[in-house]
């Protein structure tokens, strides 16, 4: 007999129908196997990988199949196993050596590179040995435990002057120290030299001045990133990926945003005229090649009357010409800003200042020879290949959003009563003065996954807590990236088919409001994507999952399979909407 349970989930998923389709896949390709392996091991020479993803897509259906039957009927599953060593810090989508491998070179090796991803086992990544829960902001701003971090005490010492004056390791932490130089002079006096450069009587008044979005490219450990969002503003930290060391994985340990992300052959997953500053001091970017197009993304996600900052010493060659007709860096990058309307507004010292003009005018008063428009499509900010043209113009409505913004204030309250294990509790009891307020753990940032409008990250702000959000925009959901950005908030396009660009252990809080439904259409894996979730939340971290009842009911069956501790959560508002609220273990060795 068909239980109520069942039902729910077939009325919701339609998982009967979806059960027959994989059977009916996994017998297909069972019967062809012996015909399609012939034919490939006759032309295996030519295709090398064919073979390998037709086989992983045959295995990967079997799999599903099987798990989601023994869902459907009832039956536990059983939990992932965990990860060896090998893979505490691992990073999918960022295999250097496989990228030179299969023929990449002039640095788009170093570039996210999803399809040359090899199978990698199903399994629970687990800390480092020596893994601590972080401090509590801001001192965990200034101060994080070494053990979090893939950098040992000779790479630390061997980073540079200006690093290790930013830095001492002391036994088992890293202290970071402000107010010593950043750029010569220290980190106040670096941003209020740029404030006084655009114009402004100090670094307070930038987001007066309309600043409020920051880009930092090569940001180093994030103590620029650090002192502007001590002014109220949204930095957001990209560099390459680094298997030690990592630049963006000390910025999210110290609570700062930052995400992998380098532009040497594709475009960032930003929408166009996304930031009021585009920001680069010593980032090791080298601008003329490509036919400039590495600026001319810069073009792409800055928006009009936008700062590009850039810090680099004046006398270092840079360019493709001869020795003896060389450049500096500054010097080329003043050429190139005259084809693309930028105006260089200041200098000082290393320092230069270039502002994106306002006027359409003067794009279309420019030589035939110049680098022409961007048309409709050639911004496609999804990982793409870089585009040689300057990007347009684009329009909000805010109206949109406003009218949601009341139900996330009320939602918020809601979400931050129940982080607390005491909702884990069969016998819940009332908080005495020896348990801790609500949340138990600190959270610095929060991971919105189905981000909207960002109106989480607005309920926030209201109600006065100091955590950041990632608001993440499904690629196939409608792009409301350039209304969150326009915001002032962090936020970033991604495919949660494919693993997101960041460390493991990176966030506090992971929200993903009728993700799951979303997805339901689309050919990827639930189970991939909750050990995804794992891999980026840190021990103890929270995941906050709003849907209907039987996908919710599925997730915490998924969510015990990465060992998480979930409980669901009757709104009680005579809707099939409920919560997941799951914690996340610290699985120490």
């Amino acid at each position: 007999m068909t239980s109520p349970w069942y039902k729910s989930i077939s009325s919701v998923l339609g998982l009967r129908g979806l059960l027959f389709f994989i059977l009916g896949v996994v017998a297909l390709v069972t019967i062809l196997a012996p015909l399609t392996s012939n034919s490939y091991e006759a032309s295996s020479t030519l295709v090398p990988n064919v073979y390998s993803n037709y086989r992983r897509i045959k295995e990967q259906a079997a799999v599903d199949y099987l798990d989601l039957r023994s869902l459907s009927l009832g039956t536990t599953l059983r939990e992932f196993p965990l990860c060896g060593k090998e893979r505490e810090s691992y990073v999918p989508c960022y295999n250097v050596t496989g990228n030179l491998l299969a023929g990449l070179q002039e640095g788009d090796e170093l570039d996210r590179h999803c399809e040359f991803e090899r199978d990698k086992e199903r399994c629970v990544v687990r800390p480092p040995k020596d893994y601590k829960i972080p401090l509590r902001w801001p001192l965990g701003r200034d101060i994080i435990w070494s053990g979090n971090v893939k950098i040992t005490k000779d790479q630390l010492l061997s980073s540079g002057t200006v690093t290790t004056r930013l830095m001492l390791l002391e036994e088992n932490q890293i202290t970071f120290h402000s107010e010593d130089g950043l750029i010569f002079d220290g980190v106040k006096d670096y941003a209020r030299q740029i404030a006084e450069m655009i114009g402004l009587g100090s670094d307070t008044e930038f987001a007066q001045a309309g600043i409020r979005t920051v880009l930092d490219i090569g940001c180093g450990f994030g103590s620029f990133g650090a002192h502007l969002v001590s002014l109220k503003m949204m930095p957001i930290c990209i560099a390459e990926y680094e298997a030690t060391g990592s630049q963006v994985q000390l910025a999210l340990e110290r609570g700062l945003p930052a995400m992998i992300g380098n532009f040497f052959s594709k475009q960032l997953p930003y929408p166009a005229l996304s930031f009021d500053m585009v920001h680069c001091a010593h980032c090791g970017t080298t601008w003329d090649i490509k036919d400039a197009m590495l600026l001319l993304e810069v073009d792409r996600v800055l928006k009009p009357g936008g700062y590009f900052v850039l810090t680099s010493p004046t006398n270092k060659a840079q360019g493709n010409l001869p020795d003896t007709k060389k450049t500096s860096i500054s010097t080329r990058v003043n050429e190139l800003s005259k084809k693309i309307c930028w105006s260089l507004t200041g200098q000082q010292d290393e320092t230069f200042l270039w502002q994106k003009t306002t006027d359409s005018n003067c794009y279309s008063s420019r030589s035939e020879a110049s680098i022409p428009l961007c048309k409709e499509g050639d911004s496609v900010p999804y990982y793409h290949p870089l585009v040689p043209c300057i990007s347009g113009t684009t329009s909000l409505k805010p109206e949109e959003f406003s009218e949601d913004t009341q139900v996330w204030r009320s939602a918020l309250k809601n979400y931050w009563s129940l982080l607390t294990p005491l909702i884990f509790s069969d016998h819940p009891k009332r908080p005495g003065d020896e348990d801790p307020l609500p949340p138990f753990n600190m959270i610095r940032n929060v991971m919105d996954m189905n981000a909207r409008f960002g109106n989480l990250n607005s309920a926030l702000l209201d109600q006065g807590k100091s955590a950041w959000v990632m608001n993440v925009v499904p690629v196939n959901a409608r792009n409301t990236l350039p209304i969150i950005l326009d915001r002032g908030f962090a936020g970033v396009l991604h495919d949660w088919c494919e693993p997101f660009p960041t460390y493991p252990r990176t966030y506090d809080m992971l929200h993903a409001n009728e993700l799951l439904t979303l997805l339901s259409s689309e050919q990827c894996s639930l189970m991939d994507l909750f050990l995804e979730m794992d891999r980026i939340l840190r021990p103890e971290g929270w995941v906050v999952i709003s849907d209907k009842l039987g996908v919710i009911e599925m997730a915490r069956a998924l969510a015990t399979r990465v060992r998480w501790e979930a409980r669901v959560i009757d709104l009680q508002d005579g809707s099939d909407q409920r919560l997941l609220v799951c914690q996340k273990p610290f699985l120490k060795k």
